[in-house]
């Protein structure tokens, strides 16, 4: 029988302690787990110790850079990279065991369930997915502030069906705090050049990541919970926009 290559579940945290414990557990088949805390002042740091995982604490100096510092301390090549707030079906983890007996690619976007607000996302919905299987000789995270992902060096990753879940807001006004938190931090990546048309952007793209998501990745299945999730990242996508020319105009007027 054939063994797989050893691999690393790496995750960054903060105050996370409400979702860590199932995360961890879900990464019990790594041959290491890798934790990279931002200074958790709740039982973030005492979970992750009982889970045996190795746990470091650095400064939080944005989300690409602290999870490439946590790729980069991981042991193994091969890395599987969750957020505190996902977790590793089982379904996802014989994928993945069989998977790395005989790889065929440097990285792997797995597909990843969405809890919306008080549900699980529609089996009909299209997944949102995301590269989180990797070599780490390989990859490395972009500079996307706040959206940060991995990217690899060359080639295109493969889509490997091995789901993973992630546990959203599970309010509402959970959700709008960080939409405008997240549209915050996209606003240096924006204005690092000039954006085309940026009136019609605010006026129009709103519509477009609402038809996008509802329709396209078919959230009308999720019934209410499907519609306040595209309205939310509609109004996500107007805040990014709004804010970069909101930016721009006290600057113009600045003395």
């Amino acid at each position: 029988m054939s063994t797989r290559a050893p691999i690393s579940g790496v995750v960054t945290t903060f105050d996370n302690a409400a979702t860590l414990e199932a995360c961890l557990a879900s990464l019990a088949f790594c041959d290491e787990r890798v934790v990279l805390d931002s200074g958790s002042t709740d039982a973030t740091r005492d979970i992750a110790e009982r889970y045996g995982a190795r746990v470091s604490v650095r400064p939080f100096e944005g989300y690409g850079p602290q999870k490439q510092h946590a790729i980069d301390l991981a042991t193994h090549d091969w890395v599987l990279l969750l957020d505190a707030d996902e977790s590793l079906t089982d379904a996802g983890r014989a994928m993945i065991e069989r998977t790395l007996q005989a790889p065929r690619a440097d990285g792997y976007r797995l597909p990843r369930q969405e809890w919306l607000f008080w549900r699980w996302s529609h089996a009909g919905a299209r997944a949102n997915w995301q590269l989180r299987l990797f070599r780490k000789s390989r990859a490395r995270m972009n500079t996307v502030p706040v959206h940060a992902a991995p990217t690899l060096d060359t080639g295109a990753p493969q889509d490997l069906d091995a789901p993973f879940r992630h546990y959203g807001e599970p309010h509402l006004a959970d959700r709008v705090e960080k939409v405008n938190r997240y549209s915050s931090g996209m606003v240096v990546n924006k204005r690092r050049k000039p954006i085309r048309g940026l009136g019609l952007r605010i006026v129009l793209q709103p519509y477009v990541a609402f038809l996008k998501l509802y329709i396209g990745k078919r959230y009308f299945l999720n019934g209410w919970a499907g519609f306040f999730a595209a309205r939310t990242h509609a109004f996500y996508t107007f805040l990014k926009y709004a804010k970069v020319l909101e930016a721009q105009r006290e600057r113009d007027q600045s003395p």
